[in-house]
């Protein structure tokens, strides 16, 4: 079978284990199905995920223009704290910054590499936690709006990490941690307008990826350096497909390429 199309990041399911899509424009792809399976990718070119030119991708699938215009690429988006649409101060399009920013968002703490803190809308837990990787996850507030959010993640860098080990999470190098007690030690750090919005009673989210071989060392496969690979896919984690022989390949990171698929 052979499947061909634009990358973008893929679309999950939680479940026991974790269910992944790939879609594209006329198909779609239940990556689980391919599992043990042998497939073959192959790079063709790009389309930016705004203008849809064939234009080099810069980052996020977006060309270089489009990467410094689109509001989905503003610097509030990486540096939720920078988030003006409370104060109706328009950054790049004040409706869709009013529209994302402005609706509930949830500070957490979740479990990768290591303990780090992040922050999402409501809407996308516990995507977000899976895009990460985590296999455990817990949120610490729930606030009206993206500012709130973002002073929140600001002052609890400090007292925990904010990034992940993606080394360490794809070969599975983590530890159980006990959230909950991580949680209510970081509460007294939370800035005092977050502090109404801290959530005292809920439980750790565990995650099940599935993933038959974790890779004991990484190669990372880039197609612009190997526009043709094959190989045996034998887990999928975060954005990632684990493939026999420790090749790993990051899927969001390869957005807005054209590639064509095919399963052996």
């Amino acid at each position: 079978m052979e499947y061909k199309g634009v990358l973008r990041k893929m679309q999950t399911e939680n479940g026991s284990p974790i269910q992944y899509y790939l879609v594209f424009e006329n198909d779609f792809i239940h990556v689980n199905q391919l599992l043990d399976k042998h497939l073959t990718i192959e790079f063709s070119g790009y389309e930016c995920l705004n203008c849809g030119l064939n234009k080099k991708i810069f980052r996020q699938g977006y060309c270089y223009d489009c990467f410094y215009e689109v509001p989905q690429a503003a610097d509030w988006v990486m540096k939720p704290e920078l988030s003006t649409a409370h104060l109706d101060k328009e950054d790049r399009d004040l409706e869709y910054e009013k529209r994302v920013q402005l609706q509930p968002h949830i500070v957490y703490l979740a479990n990768s590499s290591n303990v780090k803190v992040g922050v999402t809308r409501k809407t996308q837990v516990p995507t977000r936690w899976i895009d990460q990787g985590a296999h455990e996850a817990i949120e610490i507030v729930e606030v009206p709006n993206r500012y709130l959010a973002g002073i929140t993640e600001v002052a609890l860098k400090d007292h925990v990490g904010d990034k992940t080990n993606w080394r360490t999470m794809l070969k599975n190098e983590i530890k159980d941690e006990n959230l909950v007690e991580w949680r209510d030690r970081l509460k007294q750090y939370i800035p005092e307008e977050a502090l109404p919005y801290y959530l005292e009673n809920n439980t750790e989210t565990n995650l099940e990826f599935p993933v038959l071989q974790y890779p004991t060392s990484l190669k990372s496969l880039n197609l612009q350096k190997t526009p043709s690979f094959e190989g045996v896919l034998k887990g999928i984690k975060a954005q990632y497909l684990i493939f026999e022989g420790n090749t790993v390949f990051n899927v969001r990171g390869s957005e807005g390429y054209v590639v064509t698929i095919s399963v052996l």
